[in-house]
């Protein structure tokens, strides 16, 4: 039978941290990890991911869609962003496919996400640093630049790095300024989402019954409209304080993992 609260709850969960620097890879392992929680199903997994892909594709439609006209035949306009992104995507696919088996099950303990939430967590808060001294590249991220944000982002396959927040991180450390970083690093999201999505619906058991319909459609929802909300709010957050909340949070979760895991 659904529990319905825990369905809502880890909607919201993958909603709100998707886009956010703290990782939702973690933060919905923890709650089975601390609180016993059953594992929802893989059709779960497809329902928010589908939500926070098309929140973050609506949010960006025009670029999408500018996107989409440089490809039409006998069209010039610039492909340079969308050439980096893809540039920027390669990485993470080799390496997810040639070790997809050992971040499956050995990269999901919390002893694992302490040492990442924490580690990656500083690594950001020095970024944010060297940002405020003057970040002066406002994007496109050249070809060179897309090939260290996609490496970075290969760190983000396991849970408690933050996709998000280690692509952030690579970019401000290479000189663009915050808004370009968050930019490029939301736009990478949508292959990398996409991708995932694409590899559960082809592993998901036609027989898959323990999400009913109407809970799949709330996961649906619930992570569209939280993760479209902050999209929002992170990038206007971004633009008036910085990062260093976030640093904070992180570093004060990862103690508190570690109090509990000693």
């Amino acid at each position: 039978m659904t529990d319905w609260a825990q369905v809502a709850a880890l909607a919201l969960i993958q909603g709100m941290t998707e886009f956010l620097p703290v990782s939702s890879s973690a933060h919905l392992i923890l709650p089975s990890q601390i609180w016993g929680w059953p594992d929802q199903g893989l059709l779960f997994d497809v329902s928010v991911h589908a939500g926070t892909l098309c929140a973050v594709l609506w949010y960006f439609r025009p670029t999408f869609g500018s996107f989409l006209t440089s490809v039409m035949p006998g069209s010039a306009a610039d492909r340079s962003e969308l050439w980096s992104l893809c540039i920027a995507t390669i990485p993470v696919v080799i390496v997810g496919v040639v070790l997809k088996d050992l971040i499956a099950i050995e990269a999901r303990a919390v002893a694992v996400i302490t040492v990442t939430t924490l580690g990656f967590g500083v690594l950001m808060g020095l970024a944010d640093r060297v940002s405020k001294r003057g970040a002066m590249r406002q994007g496109p991220v050249s070809y060179g630049h897309a090939l260290l944000i996609g490496l970075a982002q290969v760190f983000a396959l396991i849970p408690g790095t933050s996709r998000s927040g280690v692509t952030i991180t690579a970019a401000l450390f290479l000189g663009y300024h915050p808004a370009a970083a968050t930019r490029f690093s939301f736009l990478l999201s949508v292959p990398v989402i996409g991708g995932a999505l694409l590899v559960m619906l082809a592993t998901v058991d036609a027989g898959e019954t323990r999400l009913e319909a109407e809970a799949m459609l709330l996961a649906f929802v619930l992570s569209a409209v939280f993760a479209y909300a902050t999209i929002k709010v992170f990038i206007y957050w971004l633009d008036k304080v910085g990062l260093m909340p976030f640093v904070v949070y992180r570093v004060l979760l990862g103690l508190l993992l570690w109090v509990w895991i000693t």
